[in-house]
């Protein structure tokens, strides 16, 4: 699979998330610079983790990946596609790049490619969509130029942090993806 989704110029490739990487994903998303961009903002815990990785990833509710490092191996953050519904073939996509170091250099954008690229040839699903703050406009410009188009604007959808927030809805379809790729 390494082979298949990687990107070179990016630096980076996919694999599948196991449970040796709990540790990291519970340090990331418990991180500020990742929780204060997420919508669920509850802490995460090892056993938690865990139990996601039992219960939604291994029951095929739940695609996650692991970003890592071209050279190194390092991992750098997650990509997934979540409440996968097969009757409708489509998924919501997050992801989070956890290692400070691998911000701001188009690993989130090659990443979000890598997946899309995932749903629409391995999972064969239709709609890929998303949920993002309005105020994350670093994010939003990732999207789009992963593919993502804006469909809706929630106004004051969440409540977080005292404060009513704006939230993007934004998606890609198989066929414009493929017409994108030429598949």
């Amino acid at each position: 699979m390494a082979e298949q989704y990687r990107n070179e110029q990016a630096g980076i490739y996919l694999r599948p998330i196991t449970d040796a990487d709990t540790s990291l994903i519970v340090a990331w998303r418990n991180s500020d610079a990742v929780k204060s961009r997420f919508i669920y903002r509850e802490p995460f815990t090892e056993e938690g983790h865990r139990s996601w990785l039992k219960n939604v990833v291994e029951t095929g509710k739940a695609i996650q990946m692991i970003i890592c490092d071209l050279k190194t191996d390092k991992p750098f953050g997650s990509v997934f596609l979540r409440d996968v519904d097969r009757k409708h073939n489509k998924a919501e996509y997050g992801i989070f790049v956890g290692e400070a170091d691998a911000r701001g250099r188009g690993v989130g954008t090659a990443a979000a490619k890598l997946m899309l690229r995932y749903a629409f040839c391995e999972e064969q699903l239709h709609r890929v969509f998303l949920r993002v703050l309005a105020d994350n406009a670093q994010a939003i410009r990732s999207y789009e130029k992963a593919g993502f188009v804006r469909e809706a604007y929630l106004r004051e959808s969440v409540y977080l942090d005292g404060t009513y927030n704006d939230v993007i809805l934004m998606s890609v379809l198989d066929w414009e993806w493929k017409k994108e790729h030429e598949i």
